[in-house]
């Protein structure tokens, strides 16, 4: 009876035993969590707050890596650096590139731009469109390595399609209160497949990833106010110190938002609230 007891716990235990993914950032663990739930052990590479432009990974997380079964990149810059060396540390591990299949961008605002001219903008998860892409590769990718709960995944991608689906409506009708190729500023240009998708122009204070000059804010202050900007979005992993110097020019809010939040949809829903001049609080 002893035995029999032990085997069923056993075989219970398994049948509930979570696969180890690790995502580069945080909006692709979110999306992770929404398919995966139960049966996934998500874990992150460069937390919220971090930036993915220079992160280092700790040595903890590379004991995590050991044990992943799968690894969700996205095409952001520390991946330049460390990808090969997440294999070389896990043969074993399923390397999968998200971006790889949607098509991007050079990184651009209206008139300025954060890195080097033509450089392809990594931000892709920032359009509704292209986390249904991401979803649907990930959802795929859980039911090869964990066959047994494939319809799990399925009906959980389903249900988040469905979700991202409805948010996109609900953005639409939000931004249809402005007028097609309205401005919005921000200090750093992340938001451009946003722009794109709901058909809004992006104007950042970044200039090559450096501060805008005392002559360059005197620019961006009469485009602010010929184009009636109702905010500046901000950055929690950037310095506000120029933008709310340049919002009590013009006397509109600071709006903190990042492009790196685990739930990547309630922040585009914000930023549209934003741009429109909702209140968010």
């Amino acid at each position: 009876m002893l035995k029999i007891l032990t085997l069923s716990l056993l075989l219970l235990s398994l049948s509930y035993a979570k696969i180890t993914v690790v995502s580069s950032i945080a909006p692709i663990e979110g999306v992770v969590k929404k398919i995966g739930a139960k049966y996934v052990d998500s874990k992150v590479m460069v937390p919220y707050g971090a930036s993915p432009h220079t992160y280092e990974p700790k040595s903890s997380q590379m004991r995590e890596l050991s044990k992943a079964k799968l690894y969700f990149a996205v095409g952001v810059e520390f991946e330049d650096v460390w990808l090969k060396k997440f294999e070389d540390l896990n043969p074993k591990m399923r390397v999968v590139k998200l971006d790889e299949g949607i098509k991007k961008y050079p990184m651009e605002s209206k008139s300025h731009h954060h890195h080097k001219m033509g450089e392809l903008d990594p931000h892709i998860w920032t359009s509704i469109d292209n986390l249904q892409i991401i979803a649907t590769k990930i959802a795929k990718n859980l039911q090869s390595i964990d066959n047994k709960h494939k319809q799990y995944y399925q009906e959980r991608l389903k249900d988040y399609i469905t979700h991202l689906n409805n948010l996109k409506q609900k953005i639409t009708a939000i931004l249809d209160k402005n007028p097609k190729n309205k401005i919005f500023m921000v200090f750093h240009p992340s938001w451009g497949y946003f722009a794109r998708e709901f058909h809004r122009k992006m104007l950042a204070m970044e200039i090559e990833g450096k501060e805008p000059s005392a002559r360059e804010l005197m620019s961006l202050i009469k485009e602010a106010k010929k184009n009636h900007i109702s905010a500046i979005i901000t950055q929690p992993e950037f310095s506000d110190k120029k933008a709310k110097l340049l919002a009590k020019e013009i006397g509109v809010p600071v709006v903190a938002l990042s492009p790196l939040t685990q739930n990547i949809g309630d922040t585009i829903l914000k930023l549209a609230k934003v741009i429109s001049g909702e209140n968010i609080e």
